[in-house]
């Protein structure tokens, strides 16, 4: 079981990278970086990682319980958990070179950073619903 600990350390290391990506990214010389890359690949990564750990360790709770309000919260947020892996995998697919290669695809930088920071306000959006909605519906019930 993940504890809340390590869901706020995620969150907080994602809300870090975001910010400090907003910044780099909003300078086209730094996209073409290794460092702005690497951060980036990061961010991609950890954002991955945490909705696949939300995804494992939040939902049995609630989809057990025979209050349907939250069984609807978990299916809510479950609906969300696919959306941005979507939203992510088709990003990443649109900006991103392979991994081996390191480096981002940018043949517009109004249009990435305008779609980036769609990217970042989405998962910030996330998080923030995260931490006041689910995980305290979840301790609640455990």
């Amino acid at each position: 079981m993940i504890t809340y600990e390590k869901l706020n350390e995620q969150n907080h290391r994602i809300t870090e990278l975001s910010n400090i990506l907003s910044y780099l990214l909003k300078d086209r010389s730094m996209c073409d970086t290794d460092s702005c890359c690497d951060l980036f690949y990061n961010y991609v990564d950890l954002v991955k990682e945490h909705v696949e750990m939300v995804d494992t360790n939040m939902y049995t709770e609630l989809l057990t319980s025979p209050d349907e309000k939250i069984n609807n919260v978990a299916k809510n947020f479950m609906s969300g958990s696919v959306e941005i892996k979507k939203i992510l995998k088709g990003f990443s697919k649109k900006w991103c070179a392979t991994k081996n290669k390191n480096a981002l695809k940018i043949k517009s930088h109004e249009k990435f950073l305008k779609e980036t920071n769609e990217l970042f306000d989405l998962v910030l959006q996330r998080i923030q619903d995260e931490t006041e909605h689910l995980y305290p519906l979840v301790r609640s019930l455990t």
